[in-house]
């Protein structure tokens, strides 16, 4: 990647109109970034830790939790760090990290969502194949197909972003480096890069969007062709987690990015409920609804040492 730049490091400014606040945000930010961490960790060490669990369904859960341990590593630490008094500067190469792995783990997010709206999609309307179809090699390879195009999707984002010169201005509006923010202070014609942003930034997420909702179109249609209520309960309860996990992140990627008039705060607001609330919520989400999940997350917490044996 080109460096065409002046600026040697950038001055995030952190989240508009909360000046004063900075104790209550480090406590109340702190707080969701420990329970993101520990959640996801449990529900790992959950699935890991029951032979039951080891199925396609639980496998692509693994790397969501994975992916929700680190996206919001990649902006909380430095948020926390200036938050407490220290500097608030960030290297020109700390941004482009920041831009790549931020856009990096949100598309392997957004294309996971669509895998497993795909892996529920052939277990409720092709259960006889269900093994054969979602085999351990094809759910690698759709494990893999995640991380590679939301690599490629982050390589391009950051190397168009950061091939501009940025000579002037070096304040970051924003509590971390990303691309509208960023494009307000380079030294030359946005225009272009911001359609190609919009495109993919906003288009992307949209069109697996779309994806899943069809995919769950016909999954609600086969769910009422199953004739015992008891079956139709236990689908829906596999399935309404999975929508809510992703209602829940689609919608501030959506409200962000393809809004046509951004307003600094409020983006802000949403991008804190995408990059904390959402990750802590999501172990919440799988587990409280799912008996086999409680179960074993009780066991692991057993061998703790955190509950008392029964």
């Amino acid at each position: 990647m080109r460096n065409a730049s002046v600026v040697t490091e950038f001055i995030l400014l952190g989240i508009p109109h909360t000046q004063d606040l900075e104790t209550v945000l480090f406590v109340l930010f702190l707080t969701f970034y420990v329970f993101t961490l520990v959640g996801n960790l449990l529900i790992l060490l959950a699935i890991a830790s029951s032979a039951r669990l080891h199925t396609p369904m639980y496998f692509f859960l693994c790397e969501l939790s994975v992916c929700d341990i680190f996206f919001p590593s990649v902006s909380s630490p430095k948020m926390l760090f200036y938050l407490s008094g220290y500097s608030r500067a960030i290297s020109y190469a700390g941004c482009v990290s920041q831009l790549f792995f931020y856009h990096f783990l949100g598309g392997t997010e957004c294309f996971l969502y669509t895998v497993m709206a795909y892996d529920r999609f052939v277990a409720i309307c092709h259960p006889l194949r269900y093994q054969v179809i979602m085999s351990p090699r094809v759910c690698a390879i759709l494990a893999s197909g995640t991380s590679f195009f939301g690599c490629v999707h982050a390589t391009l984002l950051s190397t168009l972003t950061f091939q501009l010169p940025y000579c002037g201005p070096n304040e970051v509006d924003y509590f971390f480096c990303d691309i509208p923010v960023m494009l307000k202070l380079a030294c030359a014609d946005t225009a272009a890069l911001e359609m190609v942003g919009f495109i993919s930034v906003g288009l992307m997420p949209l069109s697996c969007f779309l994806l899943i909702l069809a995919s769950y179109s016909r999954i609600v249609y086969s769910i009422l062709q199953i004739r015992s209520a008891q079956g139709q309960r236990h689908a829906f309860s596999t399935c309404s987690a999975h929508l809510t996990a992703i209602l829940l992140f689609y919608m501030p990627v959506i409200f962000i990015y393809l809004r046509p008039t951004p307003s600094p705060w409020l983006d802000a607001m949403v991008q804190v409920l995408n990059n904390l609330v959402t990750p802590m919520l999501n172990p919440l989400i799988y587990s409280l609804r799912n008996k086999e999940v409680k179960s074993s997350l009780r066991k692991v917490l057993h061998q703790l040492g955190f509950l008392p044996e029964q």
